[in-house]
C-alpha cells in the first residue's frame, strides 16, 4: 500500500470537505410572507357639447308643436356615453311693449327627446332625430305677456 504525502492528503481532504459543503457555496435563507398595497387613477369625463340646430319660431297659443332639434360633440380625447338628453325653458325675455304682462313657462308644452344611447366617439358630432318640441298653450288667460318673447332653452346630457 502506498502512502500519501501530506501535501495529498490535505488536497484530497478538501476535496472531500467541498463536495460535502456543496461546492464550496453554502445556501441559506428566511422563509417569510408578505402583502402590500398600491393605487391606480382613473380619468374623468369632459362633459359633451349640446347646441341646438335651427330655429323655433312662431309660437302662438294653441298653434303647431315645432321640432326643437340639437347635435352632440364630443370635445374629450375619448368615447363618451350618452343615454340621454333633456332640455328646459331657462328664462323667457319678454319686449320691453309688454312689462307689466307675464309670460312664464307654464305657457307652454314640451315634448322631451327620445332616449340616445350611445357611445360618442372623441371628436365626433350626432344630430339628433330627437322627437323633442315645444308648443304654445292655449289657456283662457291673456297670454300677450308672450308676444314677441324669445324663450330661452337649457339642454342637459347625461
Amino acid at each position: 500500500m502506498r502512502k500519501f504525502g501530506k501535501k495529498k492528503l490535505l488536497v484530497a481532504g478538501a476535496a472531500v470537505a467541498l463536495v460535502a459543503t456543496g461546492g464550496g457555496v453554502a445556501f441559506a435563507y428566511w422563509s417569510t410572507s408578505g402583502s402590500g398595497t398600491g393605487t391606480a387613477g382613473t380619468g374623468t369625463d369632459s362633459g359633451v357639447t349640446v347646441t341646438q340646430v335651427g330655429t323655433v319660431s312662431g309660437l302662438v297659443p294653441g298653434g303647431t308643436a315645432q321640432p326643437v332639434d340639437f347635435k352632440i360633440t364630443n370635445p374629450a380625447s375619448t368615447k363618451q356615453y350618452i343615454s340621454a338628453v333633456t332640455y328646459s325653458i331657462s328664462s323667457i325675455n319678454a319686449p320691453a311693449s309688454t312689462p307689466t304682462l307675464t309670460c312664464t313657462a307654464d305657457d307652454f308644452t314640451l315634448v322631451q327627446p327620445n332616449a340616445i344611447s350611445q357611445d360618442l366617439a372623441s371628436g365626433a358630432t350626432t344630430f339628433s332625430p330627437s322627437g323633442a318640441t315645444i308648443a304654445m298653450k292655449d289657456l283662457s288667460t291673456n297670454q300677450d305677456g308672450c308676444k314677441g318673447a324669445t324663450v330661452n332653452l337649457a339642454f342637459s346630457a347625461s
